[in-house]
């Protein structure tokens, strides 16, 4: 039910209003310096009158005060060094491989006591994780595609309210009708999983409106953290964060309810909507976070119980909360980025 948190259509700090912020800057334009050097012609009116000279000669002295030199200034070009790429990756590098050793070191202080992962869970997780990459990329197909038809520019002229609303409502629709149909039944279910999916790339085609760099970064960010918790989760000791479900949802509805709030609150009241902002951004943050670990523990027990012959084995109705953890930590991650951006820019 994450998909009511998609707040792409707050009037405020939403991802929508931010991408119109988002705007890129034209180049700044280097002229190069002209210096004209003129020189004065000397006084003669005291002095005697010079002794006359050649034709070539007389016409060069009167030439010389009317002549101007131009000396082109090449403006200084500059060129990226060379190991600013390597320093970012090794950057980058570190900082997952040491939010990886603490939210290890934090949140997985007990582990396994069966000796490792079983091959029948261990591949139900990796169909898994590869369904929802799979769902995932037709979002970002769906995204660009939409947007280059001009789509998002629509979107954005539409009443927030109706696009809540029909999101909603298809989002719900095919989300449910894709829970609901069986394994067995692969071309409902699977297209079911695609409407599923170009829903939510119809409510978020307008980030595209956004720098590359900045949704690469944000993607980036969203790897690393939801790889950190899923590898947290896959190895920590069995049904150990299965208890966050009711947590989970108490604090999802708190979400939504920041969410909704710019829609209903007055402009005036600037105190309450920077409140509302905080808790949607960071407390988003943290409950789907927990919502990572939550997840991946249930896929875990819910192979168990496919190998026991309780329940199906269905990878599409387990990656779905897997990608909705994705998009709302990857539009939250780009609203707090965008807004580092432009904050620095003033």
């Amino acid at each position: 039910m994450a998909f009511v948190l998609c707040r792409s259509f707050a009037p405020t700090s939403s991802p929508l209003s931010l991408a119109t912020k988002q705007a890129p800057k034209t180049l700044s334009i280097f002229l190069s310096l002209r210096s004209f050097h003129v020189k004065t012609p000397p006084s003669t009116f005291f002095t005697p009158k010079p002794s006359p000279r050649s034709p070539t000669l007389s016409k060069h002295v009167l030439l010389q005060p009317f002549r101007r030199t131009y000396t082109p200034q090449n403006p200084a070009i500059q060129r990226p060094a060379a190991g600013n790429t390597t320093q970012r990756l090794l950057y980058g590098a570190g900082i997952f491989g040491g939010t990886l050793v603490a939210i290890n070191l934090l949140f997985n202080r007990e582990t396994r006591e069966d000796g490792g992962m079983p091959a029948y869970e261990r591949s139900y997780l990796n169909e898994t994780f590869l369904t929802s990459g799979l769902g995932l990329g037709i979002i970002g197909i769906a995204a660009k595609t939409l947007h280059q038809s001009g789509w998002s520019y629509r979107l954005m002229a539409m009443n927030p309210w109706l696009v809540f609303g029909v999101s909603l409502a298809a989002s719900i629709g095919s989300m449910y009708g894709t829970f609901a149909t069986s394994p067995d039944n692969y071309i409902q279910k699977y297209a079911l999983w695609a409407t599923f999916n170009v829903t939510q790339a119809a409510v978020l085609s307008p980030l595209l409106f956004l720098s590359p760099a900045l949704l690469s970064r944000a993607g980036l960010y969203t790897l690393g953290l939801m790889g950190s918790l899923a590898f947290v989760g896959s190895t920590a000791k069995q049904e150990k964060y299965l208890y966050l479900g009711g947590p989970l949802l108490a604090g999802v509805a708190v979400v939504a309810l920041s969410g909704i709030a710019p829609l209903v609150l007055p402009a005036t009241a600037a105190r309450t909507l920077l409140w509302t902002e905080n808790i949607w951004l960071y407390g988003g943050l943290a409950v789907f976070g927990g919502f990572t670990l939550y997840d991946v523990q249930k896929v875990l027990h819910h192979a168990r119980l496919a190998e026991r012959g309780l329940v199906r084995r269905d990878a599409v109705n387990e990656s779905i909360s897997l990608e909705l953890d994705f998009l709302n930590i990857f539009t939250r991650l780009v609203q707090i980025l965008g807004m580092k951006g432009s904050n620095r820019r003033r």
